[in-house]
């Protein structure tokens, strides 16, 4: 794992991003909730178009997130996310539609075509294959980690881009920590299930046994596993910092999402 100052941040008309800085190829950015035309409860820059916000306000946040990346809007790709493990290859918009698929993974090599993605608590990934021009990016909550998007993804590019998996960087940005994400025991049981232990993944309070899972630690698990070595964790807790960024959990339910997006 890299340090987690291996992300910097910037800070333009009161917007604000976290980017890897090593990634020099690519454009890219997980967007905090600070700017944006969104009112409360989804103050700042929502991209989260069925939480209740103002469509209008959701699709000028939007805008304004492609303008500080300096990307494409009209080739942007996102899916409809539904906490799975299914990843898509994204070649453009489908025509009259907003997303592509029911999916939580989407990859590309296609230069000039951003892929799109919202959270809020769950994990988002970026992946960059430099040798091949490649990107993906995906939404790993807990049911997408213990169904396996982040193998789903590395395994994608594999078969459809030749990357090989010691080559493969990836960031595993903001989302709920471990400290905060606690569980019943139905997650702890898909969690060993899946990877076979529960070392390192998980803990339990000393005064009542309740547990806390890590996703972090669990997707960077399974990237490993996958033969990833390059693993750049944020480390920035979504809970913990709803100044910054939208929690689900945190706020009740009643919040935004924030985005995140890359482009070759």
């Amino acid at each position: 794992m890299l340090p987690a100052d291996e992300l910097a941040a910037v800070e333009v008309d009161n917007i604000k991003y976290y980017y890897n800085p090593a990634w020099r190829g690519i454009k890219h950015g997980i967007f905090t909730r600070q700017g944006g035309y969104s009112q409360a409860p989804w103050g700042g820059l929502n991209v989260g178009g069925t939480v209740g916000d103002d469509l209008q306000a959701v699709r000028s946040n939007h805008s304004l997130i492609y303008d500080k990346l300096g990307m494409n809007q009209s080739r942007s790709c996102t899916t409809w996310q539904v906490h799975g493990a299914d990843v898509v290859v994204a070649t453009g918009p489908v025509s009259g539609r907003r997303w592509l698929a029911q999916a939580d993974g989407m990859v590309t090599n296609l230069p000039d075509t951003p892929l799109f993605m919202r959270y809020a608590d769950c994990t988002p990934l970026l992946f960059y294959d430099p040798e091949n021009s490649a990107i993906g990016i995906a939404h790993a909550g807990w049911r997408g980690t213990v169904q396996g998007i982040a193998t789903n993804m590395v395994q994608t590019m594999q078969f459809i881009y030749g990357t090989q998996p010691a080559r493969l960087q990836v960031i595993i940005g903001p989302s709920i920590s471990c400290e905060k994400f606690q569980v019943g025991q139905e997650v702890v049981d898909a969690l060993e299930d899946y990877f076979g232990t529960l070392d390192g993944l998980m803990r339990r309070d000393a005064s009542d046994g309740t547990a806390y899972v890590d996703l972090w630690a669990a997707n960077e698990l399974a990237l490993h596993r996958c033969g990833v070595e390059n693993v750049t964790v944020s480390g920035i807790c979504t809970y913990q910092n709803t100044d910054e960024f939208f929690s689900h959990r945190a706020e009740n339910g009643r919040t935004g999402r924030f985005g995140a997006a890359i482009s070759l």
